[in-house]
């Protein structure tokens, strides 16, 4: 069951989200107020119109990603010119794009597209943070499950060293392969690096702490969580201005919509909008972090069980009792040892000082202390003997000629 909700909502969230994307209040600047009123009652809700003083001023908003495009008059009186950032999405950019298209169309005039800050040439579609912000949580949450299987061997603060160390080293591995190496992703290392440690220090403190609290359930929960709802709504493969309302609150809660938003920032915005999402990914580890502690910490350790005397060794399985002394001055067993009248090879100790018991062959017969006779087969077992004991009891057991009746 658990497996068909995992593969249910991965499928419902991925391929549902693209199915039929909706631009919803889509940031673009616009200079001049007969024009951007003129833009706003054509598309509606379908852009937010920002009133831009001056082209400049519309030039920096898209460069610190304020908004996604620029709506300004071209050189001639009856042109249009569209500044687009390519870096915020093709499906974001392809959106904005058509519907100013479409508003140019019906106002018959010509419109001019430039992408102003286009996308690196090694990630051409766009999807490079998306993929490394999904490689980093899948590192993590994989981390994780390793944790849950050392609870019983490690102290909980040589976990929490072994998920934050690797969460350092996962972030310096990715970026450095993503960066210097590929070249896909151009942000500086350090700060690349630093984001995407704390994207895997979000998803191994929470996997853990989730797998702490609802035990063989806390993994499936994560993988719906991180690796599913996560990263389908992060807005990499759709931007989130076509998101629907719940996956954009979503995208803005979650760590793998935080990295990527923040992956985006510094490797083309100069990184102006990367606390709000750097505030994400600290808050899901640390707050994973003490609720893990906390639930740590409140568990009573059970009391350690006192050492129990060995037993004394036999020769068999079966308890003896040990001989007292009777008034016919021979030393007995108290009660018949074995009621099935069975006696068990083997010398044993003589506590008392008196005469060692005497070893008699199998097959024998004997009486026990009830005053049944018994006789007891071959065991099949060469060199094998029963203990007698002395004082009265050895006259009493003599061998059997072991007829076959009572051969094993």
């Amino acid at each position: 069951m658990i497996g068909l909700i995992i593969v249910s909502a991965f499928v419902g969230c991925y391929i549902g989200l693209m199915r039929d994307p909706q631009p919803h209040r889509i940031p673009v600047a616009v200079t001049g107020a007969r024009l951007a009123s003129q833009v706003q009652e054509a598309l509606g809700d379908s852009v937010d119109v920002h009133r831009a003083a001056s082209a400049s001023a519309a030039h920096d908003a898209l460069l610190h990603r304020d908004v996604v495009a620029v709506l300004r008059s071209g050189p001639h009186a009856e042109g249009l010119a569209l500044d687009t950032a390519g870096a915020n999405g093709l499906s974001t950019t392809a959106a904005v794009t058509r519907l100013v298209t479409g508003y140019a169309h019906g106002a018959g005039r010509h419109l001019t597209v430039s992408d102003t800050v286009p996308l690196d040439r090694y990630d051409a579609r766009g999807l490079a943070g998306f993929y490394l912000s999904f490689g980093v949580t899948l590192s993590g949450f994989a981390l994780a499950q390793s944790v849950v299987g050392l609870a019983n061997l490690l102290h909980l603060r040589h976990r929490f060293t072994l998920m934050a160390s690797f969460a350092a080293a996962s972030g310096l591995v990715a970026a450095a392969i993503a960066g210097p190496v590929l070249g896909a992703v151009p942000a500086p290392y350090l700060p690349l690096a630093f984001v995407l440690a704390l994207l895997a220090a979000a998803a191994a403190f929470t996997t853990k702490m989730l797998a702490t609290y609802f035990g063989p359930l806390g993994i499936p929960v994560a993988t719906l969580l991180l690796l599913t709802v996560g990263n389908s709504t992060s807005g990499a493969t759709v931007g989130t201005d076509l998101l629907p309302r719940g996956a954009r609150t979503l995208s803005e809660l979650m760590p793998p919509g935080a990295a990527v938003r923040a992956i985006g920032d510094i490797s083309y915005f100069q990184g102006s909008h990367v606390l709000a999402p750097l505030a994400t990914l600290v808050l899901w580890g640390a707050g994973s972090a003490i609720l893990l502690a906390l639930r740590t910490s409140g568990r009573t350790t059970p009391a350690p069980t006192p050492p129990q005397p060995a037993p004394v060794p036999h020769a068999s399985d079966e308890d003896r009792s040990a001989p007292v002394t009777h008034a016919s001055g021979g030393d007995r067993p108290e009660a018949d040892p074995h009621p099935s009248g069975e006696i068990q090879p083997g010398p044993v100790p003589y506590p008392h000082g008196a005469d060692r018991p005497t070893p008699v062959p199998y097959p024998y017969s004997y009486s026990n202390s009830y005053g049944e006779d018994r006789s007891v087969p071959d065991r099949g077992t060469a060199g094998t003997a029963v203990t007698v004991w002395p004082g009265g009891d050895a006259g009493r057991f003599t061998p059997d000629p072991g007829p076959a009746r009572h051969r094993a």
